[in-house]
C-alpha cells in the first residue's frame, strides 16, 4: 500500500508540473508491480486530485469575493446605521420643537380663558339688573287692559 500512494503522489505532482517524463516512469512502474488492468486506479485517483485541487481553488476564489461581499455589506450596513441615528436626532427634535409650540398655545389658550372669565364677569356684573315680577295670570288681563287704556 506504501507504494501505491508513493506513487499516486508522484504522478500527481508530475501531472501539476507537467512532466511528461517523470510521468511515463511513474505509469511504467505501476504496471510493471500492479499489472495492466489497475492502471485505471491510477489515472482515475490522479484525475480526481487534480479536480479537487480544481474545486479547492475555486472555493478559495468564492470565498475571496465572499468576504469582499460582506465587507461591501457591513459598509453599508454602517451608513444605513449612521442614517438612522440622523433621522432620530431629527425626529427628537421636531418632537421638542412641537412640545415648545403646544406648550406656547396652551398658555396662550389659558390666557384667552382667563381674559374671556374675567370679560364675561364683568359683562354678568352689568347685565344683572333687577327682574320685575310678573303679576299674576289670574291679574294679567286686567293689568294688559290697564297698559292699553293708559297707552
Amino acid at each position: 500500500m506504501l507504494l501505491k500512494n508513493h506513487l499516486i503522489e508522484v504522478f500527481k505532482q508530475a501531472s501539476l508540473e507537467n512532466n511528461f517524463l517523470l510521468k511515463e516512469n511513474v505509469v511504467l512502474k505501476w504496471v510493471h508491480r500492479f499489472g495492466i488492468d489497475s492502471l485505471n486506479d491510477l489515472l482515475i485517483f490522479s484525475s480526481l486530485q487534480k479536480e479537487n485541487q480544481e474545486d479547492i481553488s475555486l472555493i478559495d476564489e468564492m470565498h475571496a469575493e465572499n468576504k469582499e461581499h460582506i465587507s461591501l455589506i457591513d459598509e453599508v450596513h454602517e451608513e444605513n446605521q449612521e442614517q438612522i441615528k440622523l433621522k432620530l436626532s431629527k425626529t427628537f427634535e421636531n418632537i421638542e420643537e412641537t412640545k415648545m409650540e403646544s406648550n406656547g398655545l396652551e398658555t396662550a389658550r389659558r390666557n384667552e380663558i382667563s381674559s374671556k372669565n374675567q370679560n364675561s364677569n364683568k359683562i354678568n356684573e352689568f347685565s344683572e339688573t333687577p327682574k320685575l315680577p310678573l303679576p299674576y295670570i289670574k291679574n294679567l288681563r286686567k293689568w294688559i287692559n290697564n297698559d292699553k287704556k293708559a297707552s
